[in-house]
């Protein structure tokens, strides 16, 4: 009982104690994983013991891709717009008709690689006024410029007054799913997360026309970290 105790103890401080935070989605992944490593491992020690190995590898694997950090704003001005995900500025459009609105908007999309954290953050403060789903699209490339209206994706728009930004989660060609927990008339506050897309995928944000971007094309972003920009209806 002692030496199993001592195992424990090692294992929580040298392995248990280094797993950083992640989604408790990755558990349905991980149980099954565990199950066969375990069952390998006592099949028989030496001939299963490669599998077991590629078991823990891939489950290693699965908590780093769903990893949840903790994250701080750079900026907590109430007008800064946080990014609402991790990944790569691909493109930045202008004057865009944002059809929640009406009005003109500038739309940000970000690329999230499969090495990028997937957990999804509110960008500003406020209610869920609409959500859509659109489960009849493609599976473009994500950083395609069509992958923004023909692919599968869930549509959030969120609502502060008068200010209303809209973040699309979009699939790419190998994201087959997207998690959203927020529902319409849910209250978020700015970094708060609401969902995430597994294995690499596309967000769109919708900021209105006037809004002072502080990213471009090219630059790397951190979900509930990076300003995107401000809101200029409220400098």
């Amino acid at each position: 009982m002692e030496l199993i105790s001592n195992l424990v103890s090692l294992l929580q401080q040298k392995i248990l104690s280094k797993v950083p935070n992640f989604s408790e989605d990755a558990f349905i992944f991980i149980f099954p994983l565990g199950i066969l490593a375990f069952v390998l491992l006592a099949v028989s020690m030496s001939s299963a013991f490669f599998g077991f190995l590629i078991c823990l590898i891939l489950i290693a694997l699965i908590i780093c891709f769903f990893r949840d950090p903790e994250r701080t704003i750079d900026d907590d001005a109430p007008d800064a717009l946080v990014s609402p995900a991790d990944g790569m500025i691909k493109h930045i459009v202008e004057n865009e008709e944002n059809p929640y609105t009406d009005k003109s908007c500038t739309r940000v999309t970000i690329f999230l690689s499969v090495l990028d954290v997937h957990i999804n953050r509110i960008p500003m403060a406020g209610t869920i006024e609409r959500i859509e789903i659109k489960r009849d699209g493609k599976y473009l490339v994500a950083d395609r410029p069509a992958a923004s209206a023909e692919n599968v994706q869930n549509t959030m728009v969120i609502k502060n007054g008068d200010t209303v930004v809209v973040v699309k989660q979009i699939v790419g060609l190998i994201a087959r799913r997207i998690v959203c927990w927020a529902r319409e008339g849910d209250t978020f506050e700015r970094g708060q997360r609401f969902g995430l897309i597994r294995f690499g995928s596309r967000v769109d944000l919708l900021v209105p026309g006037d809004t002072q971007l502080k990213v471009k094309e090219g630059d790397m972003v951190a979900g509930g970290k990076t300003v995107i920009g401000y809101l200029a209806a409220t400098r």
